[in-house]
């Protein structure tokens, strides 16, 4: 955990001193820290957003390099969770460690109070424990926990660095066992586990009622358990349970207790769990579920449950509220765990955190939960949820008591949220949330299918897409000229071009692009495939700024978008591509073009330009994807002016800021006519590395004549004159032509299809 955790500070550029114990049985004394280094360079999902950040570590011993501290300004605890050792290790800190660093502990469970048990009043007035969930680098939950001695410029200083600069949603947890996530968060998984022995239930059946059927991790409830460690779960259980009251009951059930005490099926780490992962007789992986009655591994059966057919593709809430409302065993076991999570999620309110918002965003932000339990509270209606919880028998904690003597049916009402004493108190969100900033129908100034104009405030419009996946369809792609018109007809200062849904934009609607090749509507597909490089360029020659805003997948046409941007403020978890070549296609909104230009820029006077025509070929060729906004910068699709925020709430609120940055003295670029080209020159180096490439196998046929079109764009078409100059348009129109012949050939289709039906690339 410690490495992982000197894994994300290195990804916000930070320098890391990493210390480890020694083992007296290795040579190395440093064995163990760089040992923690080197699982984090292997780990999957990768730790560091690029591996040569693990330049930024310098490790050590706790023995040898204690010293090495001295000039620090945050000091992180993550050692075994013993309170002795944590106290020793305070004390040697205390002695090197500079007055003005902050001293934290990561520890899951020992109360922060206790640690400082024994140091002076400086020493603790700069002590806050800093709770990370692992894995650091994707979890957003930061929980900081202050004791009762911790001074408040240490909290606010902390906090705000953990958010901006860490990339953190920050919850400002009370020093109790568990606190917030964990104490929430496990007591849903006991009460689950025992509400599905009560119920005849079992652990696939759980875990498809309670993944993204309610908003929650694909992982659900057992996957979770096994990937966490059966082990952890059973001794944060019972260290809570220990020091909680009987009413909140952190018991174990027997067969859980079977697999941690007697069986050693500890989840993912041995290989057992509720799950277990073995081979056929081919070879092949599959999975096996845990027999509970008789705790031996079965063959696991598809699961069939009616109910979520019937709920599949509708909106969050009305899927809860049917699961919450549904009959038989399936809907007892939904109302039971459901009511569980209430009940304690308002009991624990202002014991855990005075914020119910905090209680919300632990849960989501540490567990992956699209809703908090007040939110969903109050999309069932709070006074249902009360009223079921009185028909279990259950006596109301305070906070539901005062809901219902009052009659209130919502905790988050607009500009208000009732607090832990049930106290209606004003309420505004940390970050520039849409959701929230919708609920004025003035901010929406147009919207359709799939987009919508937002005013963000301060004079700057949002084109927001809100399609599935984000895809671009024709109302999307529309938008972006009816944006530039009305920036300009309402005097907006600019336009960003964002949204906080899953992803920024998966690429292409192929539905449609399969629906008008097949039927042959060629006049159709020209006419849509012009409009996109009329929208995409637009983005960089109209008369005000567009800063694009990508996060997560931003694929195809979402890349294209942001290639065109006057800036790009792009989060830290962006994985960007050109990734039309997998579906036998190449980028035709001006994303081939854009390529070429930048790596040419690139080359010095009097330097060749097959260099650059390469890196560009294999870029897209390959259908390159980042694994992050820093490894975009490394390939080419961002620049080193591009903006990267750590944390994506913030991404909006930036790229905004970035808007009014530019708008100031704007001046229109205008389209380049003098882009050096290679012509034929190009396309035989190109012919001849694939002729390599196919006949050793590691491209199909087909890929070469997918790659052999893409080719001729980079060349700048088929010329003989190796001093050719072409324009934008000249290449975008080398786009278009390509794009319209690959998508009349029965190979191209014939990947789409596949990629539609699979969501996996058909090498053909």
């Amino acid at each position: 955990m410690g490495a992982a955790i000197a894994a994300q500070l290195t990804n916000a550029g930070i320098p890391v001193v990493l210390l480890d114990i020694v083992l007296p049985d290795k040579p190395d004394r440093n064995f163990l820290a760089k040992a923690g280094i080197e699982r984090a360079l292997k780990a999957s999902p990768a730790a560091f957003m690029a591996p040569e950040n693990a330049k930024l570590i310098t490790v050590g011993n706790l023995e040898d390099d204690l010293a090495k501290i001295k000039d620090a300004d945050w000091i992180i605890e993550a050692i075994i969770e013993k309170l002795d050792a944590k106290h020793d290790l305070w004390e040697k800190v205390e002695k090197v460690a500079k007055k003005t660093a902050i001293i934290s502990s990561n520890s899951s469970g020992i109360p922060m109070h206790l640690q400082v048990e024994g140091r002076s009043d400086d020493f603790k007035s700069r002590f806050v424990g800093a709770h990370f969930f692992n894995p650091p680098r994707y979890l957003h939950l930061l929980e900081v926990i202050p004791t009762d001695q911790t001074s408040p410029e240490v909290i606010r200083a902390f906090s705000e660095f953990a958010d901006h600069t860490l990339g953190k949603g920050v919850v400002v947890a009370n020093d109790v066992p568990g606190f917030v996530g964990n104490r929430i968060g496990v007591y849903g998984m006991v009460r689950a586990m025992k509400r599905m022995e009560e119920n005849g239930l079992t652990p696939a059946v759980v875990d498809q009622l309670t993944g993204p059927a309610i908003g929650r991790p694909k992982s659900a409830t057992f996957r979770t358990a096994d990937l966490s460690g059966l082990d952890i779960i059973y001794h944060v259980a019972n260290d809570i349970g220990k020091v909680t009251g009987d009413d909140e009951d952190f018991t174990l059930t027997d067969t859980f207790k079977k697999l941690v005490e007697d069986k050693k099926w500890l989840g993912d780490k041995t290989g057992s769990g509720f799950y277990k992962k073995t081979k056929d007789e081919r070879g092949k992986t599959k999975i096996l579920t845990l027999n509970l009655d008789n705790l031996e591994y079965e063959d696991q059966a598809p699961v069939k449950i009616g109910v979520l057919d019937a709920l599949k593709g509708k909106p969050l809430n009305d899927r809860v509220k049917g699961l919450y409302e549904v009959e038989g065993k399936e809907g007892d076991f939904m109302r039971g765990v459901m009511n569980d999570g209430f009940w304690y999620a308002a009991k624990m309110a202002g014991t855990v955190s005075g914020q119910l918002q905090d209680i919300d965003n632990a849960l989501k932000w540490g567990f992956g939960w699209e809703q908090g339990p007040f939110e969903t509270m109050d999309a069932l209606g709070v006074q249902t949820v009360i009223g079921n919880l009185e028909k279990e028998g259950r006596r109301l904690p305070p906070l539901l008591q005062k809901m219902k003597d009052e009659g209130r049916d919502k905790f988050y009402n607009g500009a208000e949220i009732v607090d832990a004493k049930g106290e209606m108190q004003p309420y505004a969100a940390p970050y520039l949330i849409l959701s929230d900033l919708k609920k004025d129908a003035s901010k929406v100034v147009k919207k359709t299918g799939g987009a919508s104009l937002v005013d963000l405030g301060d004079g700057v419009l949002l084109l927001e897409f809100h399609s599935k996946m984000n895809a671009l369809g024709e109302d999307a792609i529309r938008m972006i000229g009816t944006a530039h018109k009305t920036v300009q007809e309402m005097g907006y200062a600019g336009l960003v071009v964002g949204n906080q849904g899953e992803n920024f934009s998966a690429g292409a609607n192929l539905p449609l692009i399969l629906s008008q090749a097949q039927d042959e509507e060629w006049d159709e597909l020209d006419a849509a495939i012009k409009l996109f490089q009329q929208a995409t360029t637009s983005l960089r020659f109209s008369p005000h700024p567009v800063v694009v805003a990508p996060f997560n997948l931003t694929l195809g046409g979402g890349t294209e978008m942001a290639l065109h941007a006057d800036a790009v403020t792009a989060s830290a978890e962006t994985y960007m591509g050109l990734v039309e070549v997998g579906v036998g296609l190449i980028p035709g909104g001006g994303g081939t073009k854009e390529m070429l230009l930048r790596f040419t820029d690139q080359t010095l006077p009097g330097q060749p330009l097959l260099p650059a025509v390469q890196r560009a070929f294999e870029l897209i060729g390959t259908a390159k994807v980042s694994t992050s906004a820093q490894d975009a910068r490394k390939l080419g699709f961002l620049r080193k002016s591009d903006e990267t925020v750590m944390n994506r709430d913030n991404l909006l609120a930036e790229a905004k800021r970035k808007v009014l940055e530019l708008a100031p003295g704007y001046v229109q670029p205008a389209m380049r006519m003098d882009i050096p080209v290679m012509g034929e020159a190009a396309i035989g180096a190109i012919k001849s590395a694939l002729y390599g490439l196919v006949e050793g196998g590691y491209a199909s046929k087909y890929d070469r004549e997918v790659s052999l079109q893409l080719a001729n764009i980079l060349a700048g078409g088929a010329t003989n004159n190796r001093q050719a100059r072409v324009t934008e348009q000249q290449l975008l129109d080398l786009e278009r032509e390509a794009f319209l012949t690959l998508a009349g050939k029965k190979g191209t289709q014939d990947r789409i299809a596949h990629m539609l039906k699979t969501g996996k690339p058909l090498r053909n």
